[in-house]
């Protein structure tokens, strides 16, 4: 069974939320410790620790620096300390020395082979820090060469990003989920200046994850956030139909009081989908058109996605007589679908909307008969047979090289179905 990995970013996500979140779900600090080997030198002290955010219990990681004046990072309003255009490494409105190195991509990729990480994880860790320094020229128009990280490049957040790479390795997760990302709002002070949120690198990184503004207008997506969703998640939407083993929090420092200022990391095994699930009707009345097109609609209905397709006579306006065509479809196909009505039909418009349906698991059985092989559909339903149906083209076809009639054909291959139960 497939072992998938949520991230719920209602609230946003950090590198240091998303460390905090794995923690808070099981993983060892002293194996984290452990991994990033050298990295952990000792000016650098980590630890983590159970905080409330809006009266919920969850995990803060937290890396202090000795040798940057044993820093704490607090929050504070954003924007009172500069960094890159929204390269913060945790939560929104954390402060930052000014005197943070700047490291270029050979120097990060120099520490990084200090760390423990396996050789998979050291290059998943070069690939995510290549990433971040690619949206960097892009955003700058310069080489990448030349890009300084700025507070990305720092220690600290050399550290949320090793992290995560081991983290996620210890984790296991066949796949990974993750929601639309709540970004926040407002503006954001960096070194190059006041930028809107969310700042140009995290939409840079973002790519096509869906995001949206809620209440809290301040950053709440960071570019090593967006860097580890972007590179990790390979799809994005609601829980995932699954079985949850762990459950973490992982803390952001500011806490807002009534919104908990919290990444949530889920963790479990993939289940069945349920028997219900959504499917978009389609549909539009034609009065006007050759019935001979109808049979080449239908058929270029099913190459494009449809799961059904009939029509229906119907008495329209001023009394003519015409044709309801209905098209069932997943929600994703819909648009192929109203191309192919919209090209090959004379109506100029349609309706659709989405409805639950529920069906029976099925399957295709091969039956022996006196006379060839008879392919039933059987339809189960909590495990029973509720139905067994020969294929009525294989009847047909045994049939005529039989010299029967398809019904006798049929009868036969019932009674060979019900022999071999």
């Amino acid at each position: 069974m497939a072992k998938v990995l949520y991230f719920d970013c209602f609230s946003g996500i950090s590198g240091d939320m998303a460390l905090g979140a794995m923690l808070d779900a099981g993983l060892p600090i002293e194996a984290l410790k452990g991994a990033l080997g050298s990295l952990a030198l000792p000016g650098v002290h980590i630890h983590a620790h159970k905080v409330l955010r809006a009266n919920l219990s969850a995990t803060h990681f937290v890396v202090h620096e000795h040798d940057h004046a044993d820093v704490h990072h607090e929050h504070s309003a954003p924007g009172t300390q500069p960094h890159a255009p929204g390269t913060q490494p945790h939560a929104p409105g954390t402060q930052h020395p000014h005197h943070h190195p700047h490291r270029s991509l050979p120097e990060i990729f120099a520490l990084i082979d200090t760390s423990a990480l396996s050789a998979t994880g050291r290059d998943r860790a070069k690939a995510l820090f290549q990433r971040l320094a690619e949206a960097e020229a892009a955003i700058h128009q310069m080489p990448v060469e030349k890009v300084h990280l700025h507070e990305v490049g720092a220690l600290d957040s050399i550290i949320d990003i090793v992290g995560i790479v081991f983290a996620m390795e210890w984790a296991r997760a066949d796949r990974v989920v993750c929601s639309p990302l709540n970004v926040g709002g407002g503006m954001v002070q960096s070194a190059h200046g006041l930028f809107p949120v969310p700042a140009p690198a995290t939409v840079k990184l973002l790519g096509n994850a869906p995001v949206y503004s809620g209440a809290v207008q301040k950053e709440l997506v960071t570019p090593t956030g967006a860097l580890i969703v972007s590179s990790y998640a390979s799809a994005f939407g609601p829980i995932p139909a699954m079985a949850i083993d762990q459950v973490g929090y992982g803390a952001g420092t500011r806490d807002d009081g009534t919104t908990p200022n919290v990444l949530r990391v889920l963790i479990g095994r993939e289940t069945d989908r349920p028997l219900g699930d959504r499917v978009t009707v389609v549909e539009c009345e034609i009065d006007d058109m050759n019935p001979q097109i109808f049979g080449v609609v239908m058929d270029q209905l099913y190459a494009a996605g449809a799961l059904e397709v009939f029509y229906v006579p119907v008495q329209m306006k001023k009394n003519r007589p015409g044709t309801l065509l209905t098209v069932v479809v997943a929600p994703e196909r819909r648009t192929a679908i109203a191309d192919v009505v919209f090209r090959e039909t004379t109506t100029i418009g349609l309706r659709y909307y989405d409805v639950d349906r529920e069906c029976l698991d099925r399957d295709i059985v091969n039956v022996e008969t006196v006379i060839g092989t008879v392919r039933f559909k059987i339809a189960r339903r909590n495990g029973r047979v509720v139905n067994a149906v020969p294929e009525f083209e294989d009847c047909a076809k045994l049939a005529a090289a039989n010299d029967l009639s398809v019904k006798e054909v049929q009868a036969l291959a019932v009674q060979a179905y019900g022999r071999a139960q």
